[in-house]
């Protein structure tokens, strides 16, 4: 398959002349690509190494003013930062700072410019990564890609008749109550052909419309729908028939792109159906019922039978 049933595509690339460095210059989508367990890590890190940077350089200041224990400094002595006895009270004040949680207990003076400056920097530098950072998790939590998953298509596509005509048939549904808005569904039919030159060409890309009853556009997208596509003589499907199509070559692409009405974020849904998935003569079970109490009831056992 080029995509999988979930949507995914099955494509790697090789032997790419761009630097890998085109990546980090568009760093935002990049860290949104990321799976989670790599989001995670670069998560941690970013703060972690922060604060263990910023870390060794208060220790730095402390030293280099000789406010360490082991100078043994004067009763009158005032420090750069006030009660930093080593590196690991460095690295806490520098935890304190960056997150602001500000005990009281470690604090700068008004002795060295080198301290202030550090503390301004530092506490800007932490705002940009917590700004970043938080906004990438939120980012990735919140993509349309998630709303995708709560769309399902059939298992099977059919060839069957409907009003008079052969059809093939696929059921979609959407898992959720809340629509999606101004939603669009439409496939291609992949598979290798041969051009008159005799080029072969793998992955040829042909246009499959799809229609409900309804049309194809802005589609009330409550309760389960069937999609169908009449098979005629402008159908690839047209020359197909019950024998011969396990021995046919092609996958069939099926999209659905739509506007989620929660976020208003775009989103494209696809699954594929390849020659033993689809079933000649068959139709789709029945779903939608009428209860006592006058509510429509969809029963998803059935959904794909």
């Amino acid at each position: 398959r080029l995509v999988s049933k979930d949507g995914r595509c099955n494509i790697e690339f090789g032997n790419v002349e761009q630097s890998r460095f085109v990546f980090l210059i568009d760093i935002w989508t990049t860290i949104l690509d990321l799976r989670w367990r790599y989001k995670m890590t670069i998560f941690i890190s970013a703060f972690l190494g922060s604060w263990f940077l910023f870390g060794l350089l208060w220790y730095v200041v402390a030293y280099v003013h000789k406010d360490l224990p082991e100078f043994n400094p004067s009763i009158n002595h005032t420090p750069c930062v006030e009660n930093i006895n080593g590196l690991t009270s460095a690295f806490l004040f520098s935890l304190e700072t960056q997150v602001t949680i500000g005990y009281g207990f470690r604090c700068v003076t008004e002795q060295c410019a080198t301290a202030i400056f550090l503390l301004i920097f530092q506490s800007i530098l932490g705002v940009i990564i917590n700004s970043f950072m938080c906004g990438a998790i939120l980012a990735k939590i919140s993509r349309s890609k998630n709303r995708a998953k709560t769309i399902t298509f059939s298992k099977n596509a059919v060839i069957s008749k409907r009003g008079g005509k052969l059809c093939l048939l696929i059921r979609v549904a959407n898992l959720r109550k809340s629509l999606l808005i101004g939603s669009h569904i439409y496939g291609k039919l992949l598979k290798t052909t041969i051009t008159p030159e005799g080029e072969t060409i793998i992955l040829d890309q042909v246009n499959i419309e799809f229609v409900v009853d309804a049309g194809n556009e802005n589609l009330f997208f409550i309760s389960p729908l069937t999609i169908y596509h009449i098979i005629d003589k402008k159908s690839p499907f047209f020359h197909m028939a019950a024998e011969t199509i396990l021995q046919q070559d092609f996958e069939l692409v099926v999209f659905l792109d739509g506007t989620v009405e929660a976020t208003s974020a775009t989103c494209q849904v696809r699954t594929s159906y390849i020659p033993e998935e689809v079933l000649w003569g068959y139709r789709f079970a029945p779903i939608v019922s009428k209860t006592k109490e006058g509510k429509y009831r969809v029963d998803f056992q059935n959904f794909s039978k």
